[in-house]
């Protein structure tokens, strides 16, 4: 996703506490790269400000009255693009958010002004976002499900992924970046961005969140 240079990025925060919401928004409101275009208190509220105002990002929490957020973010997720903020940590929240279309998560008391920032800006751009219980969680599932799980007996992924690529993809799921990847398997950062490349075109993705999304569902 692209936006015209110069042409602030369009926000909408939903959360059912307005503090957090002036809160949000008074960070927001600092980096001159994002516009908060509206705020709502729930899900059908964020529905219809989503439909009105068509922001490129919408905050989304999860506990809220009238419409949670995980009851929500498949249609929301069909307007803009979401990045879940919430104090919620639970396994499965995450993963359902992550399943139904979330390109980031962010635990509140997880994250800094300047990392929220940062996150919003990466989601904008079509990229994922995972704070550090969000990553554990993923990387909890590639430990359940095994490796051996994901490869057939002829030593290849059920994705098609060689070796390489599924370590790339386990370090990956572990929240690290391009560069500690690269120090991890003593790989240059081109290497290890061709490497993602292949294991997204293989697992028909185009973010870090939907590769870890597609790589952690165990087989139906």
């Amino acid at each position: 996703m692209t936006f015209p240079v110069g042409v602030p990025v369009g926000i909408l925060v939903v959360d059912d506490n307005p503090i957090v919401r002036a809160a949000v928004r008074g960070i927001l409101d600092g980096d001159d790269g994002l516009r908060v275009l509206g705020e709502a208190a729930n899900g059908r509220e964020a529905l219809a400000a989503a439909r009105r105002l068509r922001p490129a990002v919408t905050l989304l929490d999860h506990r809220m009255p009238v419409a949670d957020g995980l009851s929500v973010i498949g249609v929301l997720a069909q307007h803009s693009a979401v990045l879940v903020l919430t104090s919620d940590d639970h396994p499965d929240l995450i993963r359902g958010m992550l399943h139904q279309g979330a390109r980031g998560y962010l635990v509140h008391g997880e994250f800094s002004p300047a990392e929220l920032l940062r996150a919003v800006h990466e989601v904008a751009r079509g990229r994922g976002w995972l704070s550090p219980v969000a990553a554990s969680v993923a990387a909890s599932v590639v430990a359940s499900v095994g490796r051996d799980q994901h490869r057939r007996r002829d030593g290849r992924s059920r994705f098609g992924l060689t070796d390489r690529e599924e370590d790339v993809m386990g370090l990956l799921c572990r929240g690290l970046s391009n560069a500690a990847i690269a120090r991890q398997l003593l790989l240059t950062e081109k290497t290890v961005k061709n490497h993602l490349n292949h294991v997204f075109a293989k697992l028909h993705v185009r973010s870090r969140t939907e590769a870890v999304v597609r790589w952690t569902t165990p087989d139906p």
